[in-house]
């Protein structure tokens, strides 16, 4: 996958690409990026890139010309172009999964009020959230969408890794523990070092059930309670009552 990022501050970004997961994604051929200054398509000597709202209101929005210069320049007229935006589509892992299939992405970060309204209505063909809030920084919100799109590109991560993570299966993700089996008085669960897989397996979809209960009860909207997952249920509700 080749991903290309427009920012008016590259150098948040650089780091990211540079370091763990990403640096061997990059240097095995799996990934390779682009990160491109907006300044660098502003044609005045100070390089502006913002201008005051018509209508009124606080704050600067990004203009157009330096947005749609450096667009151009990416190709993004035969790429897919996410604006990561408060008033975009919500993100989620079903999402990251979609985008993974791409070939190119090419990802704009907004500053201050945003961007024109003309520079997404000709480029944009995602207009992407990642949750209900709102960031100074669009760099932030476009190294979210990386991280959790790359790792999902084939190779970059086993997949023994991916199959259990939360929103696998629309469930939260089981605890884990690790050595020592005692810290601080406090011990493993016993099924953990029984050495009995099925007891295991049964215990950590039952902890993804009990989680999922409990922060994400919006996730089973849906699903088809039968069976097991049904009889879980009940014995997790008759546990912790509501």
């Amino acid at each position: 996958m080749n991903i290309t990022i427009l920012s008016l501050f590259p150098e948040i970004l650089r780091g990211f690409f540079e370091s763990s997961i990403m640096a061997r994604a990059v240097e095995r051929g799996l990934v390779s990026y682009t990160l491109t200054d907006i300044r660098d398509y502003a044609t005045d000597k100070h390089r502006k890139c913002d201008d005051e709202l018509f209508g009124g209101g606080p704050g600067m929005l990004m203009k157009p010309e330096p947005l749609s210069a450096a667009l151009e320049a990416a190709g993004a007229r035969q790429a897919r172009v996410v604006y990561v935006s408060p008033g975009g589509r919500l993100f989620n892992q079903a999402y990251a999964g979609e985008l993974a299939h791409e070939e190119r992405l090419i990802l704009l970060c907004g500053r201050y009020e945003g961007i024109d309204q003309r520079v997404i209505d000709t480029y944009v063909t995602d207009e992407v959230s990642i949750g209900d809030y709102v960031l100074s920084s669009g760099e932030v919100a476009a190294m979210v969408l990386v991280d959790a799109i790359y790792r999902l590109i084939p190779g970059v991560i086993t997949g023994e890794s991916l199959e259990e993570e939360s929103f696998e299966g629309g469930l939260l993700e089981y605890p884990q523990y690790t050595r020592p089996a005692l810290y601080d008085s406090m011990t493993v669960p016993d099924v953990l070092v029984s050495g009995h897989h099925a007891n295991i397996a049964r215990w950590r979809f039952k902890k993804r059930l009990e989680k999922t209960l409990l922060y994400r009860p919006d996730l089973l909207q849906g699903k088809g309670l039968e069976g097991d997952l049904r009889a879980l249920i009940k014995e997790l509700t008759e546990q912790g009552g509501e």
